[in-house]
């Protein structure tokens, strides 16, 4: 069953926001971040429930894969899979 992924306006701003940031030492390094987030969110149209569980939410429906040292957060709900977040990975949660 193929999903269909959709960002939420929050990870949209959370993954400018980490483009902004990386960007002011290395524009290089912020597009290869920003390239393996796109790719991770990807490759969530084939198999979203093999990411990790969120722990924080204690739902098998929110989960997580990485980019480099970054969580991207999403939620499953039949066939749609919206990335909810994307945050550094010693960030907490703001549940």
């Amino acid at each position: 069953m193929g999903y269909k992924v959709v960002w939420s306006s929050k990870a949209i701003d959370d993954v400018d926001a980490i483009a902004s940031y990386i960007a002011r030492d290395s524009v290089s390094y912020a597009a290869a971040v920003v390239h393996r987030i796109i790719n991770v969110t990807k490759n969530l149209i084939h198999n979203p429930l093999q990411g990790e569980i969120v722990e924080e939410f204690g739902n098998e429906n929110y989960q997580q894969d990485h980019a480099y040292s970054y969580r991207v957060l999403y939620h499953v709900k039949g066939n749609l899979v919206t990335v909810a977040a994307v945050i550094h990975g010693k960030r907490l949660l703001d549940l």
